[in-house]
């Protein structure tokens, strides 16, 4: 394998925001290329909005854009989805995490324009739809949002209990059904003796047939989780740990045509957030994610560099991840595999 790589940001420093985070990437079958980001105070802060900026033909990046900022209440992780000409974003809004909105809009041209903020799913309290990885679509039309939620344990007074599932629509994103939650065994886990919280969110999913669908996740046990359905989504097999270390931070994956897996994540041991989020690597899987090898560094420096998403088009793969959370770092790779 050989890969030839270009690093970008995608803005300059000195911007109105103070801190960038849970950037997000696609790409349109004309080749442009988008991002967006939460960016205001502080994480969490009331200031905080959903910004986009798009690259232009010469490779540049346009002027950051504010899309969407409700006054007087936080705004987190956006989801860009791409289908043919057209871009659905996600967003979430709340106060805390366990409040979460999920809100919806659509671009036709290309991010210049967007449709008003509608609810996903009108009344969601909690988070609908994707909760920061791109969905992924069938060869029925069917499109499978990864999601999960983050809510209070009722036996544990001040713990949470994290849930992964699927969000599911046969109707272009109209309507969604929610799957049950993909079954773990929190028995076993130990996040809660290191953490606030314990089990699985944030799922990246990838198809490998018709119905066949499979998930990466992050988890509270300082490894990567994956779980399985045969069945287009509906219905998951028990989560289950890989040998990919990962201390509770931020994953994407994707397929390319060729069938080769990339994995974006920080290969670091341990539990909890405090430990580095560094480096930060793409590892590729030529067996659906049995094993992983051939990892590319993107960063090994002192620093935060966390929260990737990952979209491939042909033999390219676009990456962008949060630098230091100052800034949103973008990586073109094309990927050529030997003969």
């Amino acid at each position: 394998m050989t890969i030839k790589a270009d690093k970008q940001y995608v803005f300059r420093e000195g911007q109105l925001f103070q801190s960038s985070h849970a950037s997000t990437i696609a790409v349109l079958p004309t080749g442009l290329v988008i991002a967006a980001w939460f960016a205001g105070s502080y994480e969490k802060s009331s200031d905080t909005a959903i910004w986009t900026a798009v690259q232009e033909q010469d490779g540049s990046w346009s002027t950051p854009r504010k899309v969407a900022d409700e006054e007087g209440i936080a705004h987190w992780n956006p989801v860009l989805h791409a289908h043919g000409g057209s871009l659905v974003l996600f967003y979430k809004v709340g106060h805390e995490i366990t409040d979460w909105h999920t809100r919806i809009m659509r671009s036709e041209d290309g991010g210049q324009t967007w449709t008003d903020a509608r609810e996903l799913v009108p009344g969601d309290v909690g988070g609908r739809g994707p909760v920061r990885n791109k969905p992924v679509r069938l060869a029925d039309g069917t499109i499978l949002a990864p999601a999960s939620i983050e809510r209070m344990d009722m036996e544990n007074p001040g713990k949470q209990v994290w849930e992964a599932f699927v969000d599911i629509s046969t109707d272009e994103g109209e309507t969604w059904t929610k799957s049950e939650p993909i079954p773990m065994n929190l028995s076993i886990y130990v996040g809660a003796n290191h953490w606030i919280a314990k089990g699985l969110i944030q799922p990246a999913l990838w198809t490998s047939s018709a119905d066949d669908v499979h998930m990466l996740l992050r988890s509270t046990e300082g490894k990567i989780f994956r779980s399985d359905s045969v069945d287009g989504g509906k219905t998951w097999c028990g989560a289950y740990p890989t040998e990919l270390p990962n201390n509770n931070s931020g994953i994407d994956v994707t397929r390319l045509e060729s069938g080769l897996l990339a994995l974006v994540y920080n290969p670091v041991s341990g539990y909890a957030t405090e430990s580095p989020r560094t480096p930060l690597v793409v590892a590729f899987s030529n067996d659906n994610g049995v094993s992983w090898g051939d990892e590319f560094v993107l960063e090994d420096e002192p620093g935060e560099y966390s929260y990737p998403a990952i979209v491939s088009q042909g033999q390219n793969l676009y990456i962008s991840y949060t630098w230091k959370r100052d800034r949103v770092a973008f990586w073109k790779l094309n990927v050529h595999i030997s003969e």
